[in-house]
C-alpha cells in the first residue's frame, strides 16, 4: 500500500489559530513558524498542544530573520552566521515540545530559505548541517540541492510536493503573483495530491507537464480555502486507498 504524509505550514499568526486548528483535523504533520518570519512562542506552544493531544507530528519552519517581508525575500546570509540561526529557530520549538512532551521531528525551511536551499548549495549545505546537528529530518522538494546534500552526509530526508501550488516544466515552484501559482480548487488540489503521489503527469503554468514523487504533499495554511483543500485532500486519497501517516510512520 503507498502511503503519504500530508504537513501545513502553520503557526503564523494567534488570530488564525481556529484556522490552523481546522487544517490540524486533515494533515499528519505541521510546520511550525518558530519566530523568525511570523509566530511567537504563545502561537507555538499553542499548536504544539493541539498537535500533542491529537498524535501528528512536528516539524519547524525556520526561515531568514525578516518578519517585515514574511521571510520571501532573498536574504545573502554566509552559512556560519545561517547555521546557528536554523538551530536557535528549532532549539526554541524543541523546547515548547519538550514541556508537551513530545518532539520537533523535521526541518522545513520557509519561503525563500526553501527555494535558495533547493537551488544553491552554500544553502543546502546550512540546511543540512542543522539538520545533522540537532538530529532532525529534512523535508524539501525531490532531486534538490538539499536532498542530494542530505543523501550523502546521510541525514533522513523525505520529498514535498504541494497540492495548493503550481509548477514549472522545471519541476519548481512558480513564482508567487504568476498566473496559476496558486490552486485554490479543493477538488483541483485534491487531484493534484493524488497525481503527485502516485507520478503522474501534472500540467505546469508555462504548458508543459511533468512527473513527480512525493512522500509528503503540503497544503498551506494561508492559501483560500485551506481547510476545504485539506479535507478534499485528505478524503481523495484515503478513498484512492493510500495510506495517510506522518512522517516518523513512514
Amino acid at each position: 500500500m503507498k502511503a503519504v504524509d500530508l504537513n501545513s505550514d502553520m503557526g503564523e499568526s494567534d488570530k488564525e489559530i481556529d484556522r490552523d486548528y481546522c487544517i490540524l483535523e486533515y494533515v499528519t504533520s505541521a510546520n511550525i513558524a518558530c519566530g523568525f518570519h511570523a509566530g511567537d512562542p504563545y502561537t507555538m506552544l499553542r499548536i504544539v498542544k493541539r498537535c500533542a493531544l491529537t498524535g501528528k507530528g512536528i516539524g519547524a519552519h525556520p526561515s531568514f530573520f525578516d518578519r517585515e517581508n514574511f521571510g520571501r525575500s532573498r536574504v545573502e546570509i554566509p552559512k556560519e552566521r545561517l547555521v546557528p540561526a536554523i538551530l536557535y529557530q528549532v532549539g526554541a520549538l524543541q523546547e515548547i515540545c519538550r514541556s508537551e512532551k513530545t518532539e520537533v521531528y523535521h526541518i522545513k525551511p520557509h519561503g525563500a530559505l526553501y527555494n535558495m536551499s533547493v537551488e544553491e548549495e552554500q544553502y543546502a549545505s546550512a540546511v543540512v548541517d542543522a539538520a545533522k546537528m540537532s538530529g532532525k529530518a529534512i523535508l524539501t522538494l525531490p532531486e534538490s540541492k538539499v536532498m542530494e546534500k542530505a543523501t550523502q552526509e546521510k541525514v533522513r530526508v523525505f520529498s514535498e510536493g504541494f497540492a495548493d501550488r503550481g509548477y514549472t516544466s522545471k519541476a519548481r515552484l512558480a513564482p508567487r503573483g504568476t498566473q496559476g501559482a496558486l490552486i485554490t480548487d479543493p477538488d483541483a488540489a485534491a487531484e493534484r495530491a493524488l497525481k503527485l503521489v502516485d507520478g503522474s503527469a501534472i500540467n505546469t503554468v508555462d504548458g508543459n507537464s511533468i512527473n513527480l514523487e512525493v512522500q509528503s504533499i503540503c497544503i498551506h495554511s494561508d492559501t483560500p480555502n485551506a481547510c476545504s483543500i485539506a479535507k478534499a485532500v485528505r478524503k481523495r486519497l484515503e478513498e484512492a486507498g493510500i495510506a495517510v501517516l506522518k512522517l516518523s510512520e513512514m
